[in-house]
């Protein structure tokens, strides 16, 4: 029914646009309508091209996240311990960007795009860097969190925890973003932290994967405590480029990749030097169970596959909003849990199962209310067209 209310409403705004559009055109000179129409066609085209980077970023974001959340585990599983060379291969894939972050600077496009951005006022270095810098330190102790939580718990609890980050990112976005609190949004919140709640009481959660109840729990907070830096971490790069960068290029999207992940990945060999995890990892190799091909192959499609998912992810930040990216992030939340069940033989118990639900109704109250507000923002332009083309009195004068 409320779909259905709202076609009709959208049609007979359509249908009033048409005819003010109409009358509006033949008061004016035949020569402005004919421009008009000539420049329909590349409206269509920006807009399919927005499409096309929504429905990319959004592919190498789900595929980019389930694989390198199953390659993560696997190391685990097959005999890795060091929580630093987990962390640091989350960012230290960025060196792949160099290649083609450096076309890009020594090819630079002359399109229409880059033209508006070379005459925005560029920030000052000192601000730019901060920000890097920042955002680099806040994604090492992310990935670290992350890399507890995946090694003391089950993939299936991990990715069922993790959703809670669109809950975090609800918060975040409303002070940082200025996003607004909807009967929908709070009905998601509630029920992720309902499906967080079951986790944190079910029955078996005292020792799933063999490790102590302690780690457990250790596990439990840092994936909670990773979900939140997360979520702070989108709010922050969309105001960052919204109010800092205030750049509409893909150059934008791999300098907010790059920077921030060097900052990161220093971070992390310092913490392999500190930790004295480096001297341990050539044994590590050697008992691999799967050999040390395998121990490196482990390690370096991890890194990629992580890399893909952050393309994914700025991108989607970039194009459309912070809370979007999120809720294309836990698309992945009953993907993972699958995979997990099949290949690492977790178990997916009724409660588990009762989370996924109440996870994927919060993830659906979420993408309901991005439906009503895209709706409302279409019928916003749309007034705003009709009254720009709306013929003055000086003109009918």
């Amino acid at each position: 029914m409320v779909k259905m209310a709202l076609a009709m409403r959208e049609a007979q705004e359509l249908q009033q646009l048409h005819i003010r559009v109409h009358e509006a055109q033949e008061s004016k000179p035949r020569s402005e309508n004919a421009s008009v129409i000539r420049k329909k066609p590349l409206s269509g085209i920006k807009h399919l091209k927005w499409w096309l980077s929504l429905i990319v970023y959004t592919c190498l974001l789900l595929s980019g996240q389930t694989t390198a959340t199953l390659l993560g585990r696997l190391y685990y599983d097959k005999g890795g311990n060091s929580k630093w060379m987990a962390t640091l291969v989350q960012s230290a894939g960025f060196l792949l960007l160099l290649i083609p972050f450096l076309l890009l600077h020594l090819y630079p496009s002359n399109s229409a795009s880059e033209n508006i951005n070379n005459n925005v006022r560029k920030p000052s270095i000192f601000k730019v860097a901060l920000l890097y810098v920042v955002v680099g330190v806040l994604m090492a102790g992310d990935n670290l969190m992350y890399s507890y939580g995946l090694l003391y718990l089950p993939v299936t609890t991990y990715s069922l925890l993790c959703a809670t980050q669109l809950a975090f990112n609800a918060v975040f976005s409303f002070l940082i973003n200025s996003q607004k609190f909807t009967a929908l949004i709070l009905n998601s919140l509630v029920l992720l932290t309902t499906s967080a709640s079951l986790l944190a009481v079910t029955p078996d959660s005292a020792n799933p994967t063999g490790v102590s109840k302690g780690k457990y729990v250790i596990g439990f907070i840092c994936t909670l405590g990773a979900s939140a830096v997360y979520a702070l971490l989108l709010s922050l790069m969309q105001y960052a480029f919204q109010k800092i960068i205030r750049k509409q290029t893909f150059s934008a999207v791999l300098e907010m990749q790059i920077y921030p992940s060097l900052v990161a990945s220093t971070i992390c060999v310092v913490g392999l030097f500190v930790s004295g995890e480096l001297r341990s990892l050539t044994t590590e190799m050697k008992q691999y169970d799967e050999g040390r091909v395998s121990y490196a192959m482990t390690l370096a499609w991890t890194a990629v596959t992580w890399q893909i998912s952050f393309i994914g992810t700025v991108g989607l930040i970039f194009t459309v909003s912070a809370l979007f990216s999120n809720v294309i992030s836990t698309l992945a939340l009953p993907i993972v849990p699958i995979f997990a069940v099949v290949f690492f033989n977790d178990k997916m118990n009724g409660v588990k199962a009762v989370a996924l639900v109440l996870s994927i109704w919060g993830f659906a109250s979420y993408m309901y209310q991005h439906y009503l507000d895209d709706s409302k923002s279409k019928a916003t332009k749309r007034d705003v067209v009709v009254v720009s083309n709306a013929p003055t009195a000086t003109g009918q004068a």
